[in-house]
C-alpha cells in the first residue's frame, strides 16, 4: 500500500548498475527487503550475493543493521568488493521520500574536510594506536550508517503508507456523504 516507495529505490539501483556495468565494473548486490530483491532478481539474479527479507517486519532494530553490517564486512574482508554504495529512501516528509545513494565503504570524506586539508593540522597522540582504534570504530560507524538508512527507510515507508490510506479514508467519507444525500 505504499505506492512506488520500493520502485523508486529499485529504479535508482538499476540505473547505478547500468552505469557501473558500462564502466566495466563488476556489480554485486546485497538486498534488504523482499520487494527490492524480487524486482532486482528479474534482471540481475546472478548479481545478488545475499539478501535479508526479514528485516523491519516488526520493528527496525540495531541488531538488524548489525547483521547487514556483518555481511558487508565479511564480503569486504574476503576481497569481494572495493566500493560499497547503499541505495535507500531518505525521509523528508510524510508525502516525500528522497532516493539517496551513499558510499559507505570506503568511508567518503566530506567536501568540507577535503577543503580543510591545507589548513594547519594539530598533532594528536592516540592510545591505543590508530590502527586499533580504527579497527574498533570503523565497523561501528558502518553499522550506524546502515542503521540510519534502515530507520530513514522505515519512516519513509510509514509516510508512504499513511498518505494513500488518508486519501482512501477521505474518499470513503465523501462517498458516504453523496450516498446519504441520494438516499
Amino acid at each position: 500500500l505504499c505506492g512506488g516507495f520500493n520502485g523508486y529505490v529499485v529504479r535508482e539501483a538499476r540505473r547505478l548498475i547500468r552505469a557501473m556495468d558500462g564502466e566495466g565494473k563488476q556489480v554485486k548486490l546485497l538486498c534488504v527487503g523482499r520487494k527490492g530483491r524480487d524486482l532486482l532478481r528479474r534482471d540481475h539474479a546472478g548479481k545478488i550475493v545475499a539478501y535479508f527479507d526479514d528485516i523491519g517486519r516488526k520493528r527496525v532494530g540495531f541488531a538488524d543493521a548489525d547483521r547487514v553490517t556483518a555481511k558487508i564486512l565479511e564480503l569486504f574482508e574476503a576481497g569481494q568488493f572495493d566500493v560499497c554504495r547503499m541505495v535507500f529512501n531518505r525521509f523528508k516528509s510524510a508525502i516525500a521520500q528522497i532516493v539517496t545513494v551513499k558510499q559507505i565503504v570506503p568511508v567518503a570524506v566530506d567536501k568540507m574536510e577535503a577543503a580543510n586539508e591545507n589548513a594547519p593540522q594539530a598533532v594528536y597522540e592516540f592510545e591505543p594506536d590508530e590502527e586499533a582504534i580504527l579497527a574498533e570504530l570503523l565497523p561501528k560507524n558502518l553499522a550506524m550508517q546502515v542503521y540510519g538508512a534502515l530507520l530513514e527507510s522505515a519512516a519513509g515507508e510509514q509516510g508512504a503508507r499513511m498518505t494513500p490510506m488518508d486519501n482512501a479514508t477521505r474518499n470513503a467519507g465523501d462517498m458516504i456523504n453523496k450516498l446519504t444525500l441520494n438516499y
